[in-house]
């Protein structure tokens, strides 16, 4: 499902911020980005607040505990899984407190850990990653999805606005290479054979669609994101770190280049997710895309076609004050690719 959701010249951020006030977070999401503001994620409140504790939370009749080396499947819901339910309620209201200032958005996203991620982040009880054991990470896939159409169902009703649910695949590239360190660190998981990863990708992206009735959009901000991969198994749009293809192959070049001739939308990272040394212009965030627009030999017009502005990764390590100039700076340039300055 590849057809546009957001407004032409929308921007959007990755998820994360800083601060633990989720009212406070949604307010300026959704005063910054009001044509396609997302759900804010709040990892330093802690436990259940990071990608994978969010997503647990979603599970159905699945639960999982915090131990020493993070998070492990657990025989049933506890303080840790309570307080990650918890968290998305407060998150919820939050975001429904937002929009009855403001009004509903076109569109709103939210963002969890797609499979492989959620596999690579929690352990089985025996202390190997749950990515090792494929029947219980279709198990898990199945919870997932059950926990997220019941989410979606309640975040439409309070925003009054379409779903765009965004999954979060930074551990993928490793998942594939055989990079991932084994949980007592003495060596590796084997790598995921991509006929695997492609199947099971390709299961969640459909039923989500069938959920939300919009497009998915893939987010890995690693480096040398699969975006063949990321293609086939039918994301709507992919989300990267633009900085990451300066010195990229020609394949991955010509990867990103067939994507967007296919009609999937890439999701631009643009903006620095940190407070710079010096501020940025417009001009000078937009070089990348142009140059990369110009590179692969499309018109410029495909960027307010298929493309969307964002921070370059989450914002959670930015201060207030670069928060709202990043968000702000991504909307602007989301504006400029719909009606590019005579400058460009």
């Amino acid at each position: 499902m590849t057809e546009r959701a957001w407004p032409a010249g929308a921007a959007t951020a990755i998820g994360s911020m800083p601060g633990v006030d989720p009212v406070e977070a949604a307010a300026v999401v959704f005063g910054e980005l009001p044509d396609f503001p997302h759900v804010p994620e709040l990892p330093a409140r802690g436990v259940g607040a990071d990608l994978i504790g969010r997503t647990a939370a979603l599970l159905v009749d699945l639960a999982v505990e915090v131990v020493p080396s993070g998070y492990r499947v657990a025989g049933r819901p506890g303080h840790d899984h309570r307080r990650g339910i918890d968290l998305q309620q407060w998150d919820l209201d939050a975001v429904q407190q937002a929009r009855e200032t403001v009004g509903s958005p076109p569109v709103i996203k939210t963002q969890i850990a797609g499979p492989w991620t959620l596999g690579a982040g929690i352990e089985l009880t025996r202390g190997h990653r749950l990515l090792t054991d494929r029947g219980a990470l279709r198990d898990f896939t199945e919870s997932l999805l059950d926990g997220l159409a019941q989410y979606v169902g309640e975040l439409a009703a309070r925003t009054g606005a379409p779903i765009v649910v965004q999954l979060d695949e930074p551990s993928l590239p490793a998942a594939l290479a055989g990079g991932l360190p084994t949980p007592s660190g003495y060596g590796n998981v084997s790598a995921v054979p991509e006929p695997e990863a492609r199947e099971l990708l390709t299961v969640m992206i459909d039923r989500i669609g069938g959920i939300t009735g919009q497009p998915v959009v893939v987010h890995c901000c690693a480096p040398h994101p699969p975006i063949a991969l990321l293609r086939s198994v039918g994301a709507g749009a992919i989300a990267f770190d633009v900085s990451q293809l300066g010195g990229a192959s020609t394949g991955l070049l010509d990867e990103v280049g067939e994507t967007w001739d296919s009609g999937t939308s890439l999701f631009l990272g643009l903006v620095p997710s940190t407070d710079p040394v010096t501020q940025p212009g417009l001009k000078e965030l937009a070089a990348p895309a142009l140059n990369l627009v110009d590179r692969l030999g499309f018109t410029r017009a495909i960027l307010a076609e298929r493309a969307v502005p964002t921070p370059v990764c989450g914002l959670a390590g930015a201060t207030n004050e670069w928060l709202r100039r990043a968000l702000a700076l991504s909307r602007d340039l989301g504006k400029a690719f719909l009606e590019p300055p005579e400058s460009w």
